[in-house]
């Protein structure tokens, strides 16, 4: 009966710090709205100067990366140790590929000139300014997030190794796939905001 009663409190403790996560990104969503309201010009013509193709990129591969997460775990539930492992490091390997696209953008951006308190920044319109303030603390947030859900899955790889995980006890691998799922699910909302504005 107790590890029933501790399985149901890790899931809803998990659901509640999804929660946080939501209400964390939500309200930068807000802003954001709020910001767009008043400068929808400045947002749309700045929202010009993104990468399209890269945040493109970008999202195709985290979506392949969540459909690896979710294989991993009927992976486990099948007893397919090897094969859930290396679908686990392939999702990494994938947000390794992210970050790493993401530090060509911003190294891009910054070797233009352009961020936070830049002089690139110091003579445009207030929204332009906004816009990046916005875009870096959002993305730079997202990306923070995308190393922390790297972290636990490979934590979750070595448990697996280790027997730790298993067909019968599976639930930690769960509630990071939730993770992991999350953080993807939030650059679906970032991607429009920034790369496709209208």
């Amino acid at each position: 009966m107790g590890s029933h009663h501790d399985t149901v409190g890790a899931r809803t403790g998990m659901w509640l710090f999804l929660y946080t996560e939501i209400m964390l990104f939500g309200g930068l969503f807000v802003l954001y709205s709020a910001y767009y309201r008043m400068h929808a010009q400045a947002f749309i013509s700045t929202g010009q100067e993104l990468d399209t193709v890269l945040g493109s990129v970008n999202t195709v591969i985290l979506l392949v990366s969540s459909f690896l997460v979710a294989a991993a775990i009927t992976a486990v539930q099948r007893s397919q140790t090897k094969g859930a492992m290396a679908l686990l490091t392939g999702a990494v390997l994938l947000g390794m590929v992210f970050l790493a696209n993401k530090y060509l953008e911003w190294g891009h951006k910054f070797h233009l000139g352009i961020y936070p308190g830049s002089p690139g920044l110091e003579d445009s319109p207030p929204g332009r300014i906004v816009f990046y303030g916005l875009y870096y603390t959002i993305t730079g947030l997202h990306a923070l997030h995308i190393v922390m859900g790297m972290v636990l899955l490979i934590v979750c790889i070595a448990m697996i190794g280790f027997g730790r995980i298993q067909k019968e006890r599976f639930l930690l691998l769960e509630n990071c796939g939730l993770y992991w799922h999350l953080v993807d699910l939030i650059w679906i909302f970032i991607f429009p905001l920034f790369y496709l504005i209208l």
